[in-house]
C-alpha cells in the first residue's frame, strides 16, 4: 500500500513541485493546504503517513502547525521545508518535532531521501 502524504505550503507552485516528484515515486498525495491552520483541520481528517510542511506561510506558521499536530498525535511524521536556510528555524522545527528538514529549491532526490528516512 502506498504511503499518504499531505502536503502543506502557500505556494500552490510548490505544492505542485511536491506532488509531482511525490507521485512519480509512488507516493499518494491525500491532500494539500496552504496555511498551517487548513494543515492541522486536513491532518486530523485524513490521517497522512506523513507531512511535507512549509514554515513561513500566512495565517499560521509551518512550526506552529507542528506543535498542534504533535499535541494531537505524538507520532507524526513531518518533513520541514523552507526557502530560508536559517539555523534558527531548522532548530526550531525539529524542536517542535520535525523529522527531517529540506531547503528550497527542491532536489528531487533530497525530497524522496528525507520522505524515506523519516517513513523508514
Amino acid at each position: 500500500m502506498s504511503k499518504k502524504i499531505l502536503i502543506v505550503d502557500d505556494a500552490a507552485f510548490m505544492r505542485m513541485m511536491i506532488k509531482d516528484i511525490l507521485t512519480k515515486n509512488g507516493y499518494e498525495v491525500v491532500g494539500e493546504a496552504d496555511d498551517g491552520t487548513v494543515a492541522v483541520e486536513k491532518y486530523e481528517e485524513l490521517k497522512p503517513d506523513l507531512v511535507i510542511m512549509d514554515i513561513t506561510m500566512p495565517e499560521m506558521d509551518g512550526i506552529e502547525a507542528v506543535k498542534k499536530i504533535k499535541k494531537k498525535d505524538p507520532d507524526a511524521n513531518i518533513v520541514m521545508c523552507s526557502a530560508m536556510g536559517q539555523q534558527a528555524m531548522v532548530i526550531d522545527a525539529i524542536q517542535a518535532g520535525a523529522k527531517d528538514f529540506v531547503v528550497k529549491p527542491f532536489q528531487p532526490d533530497r525530497v524522496l531521501e528525507a520522505v524515506k528516512k523519516v517513513l523508514g
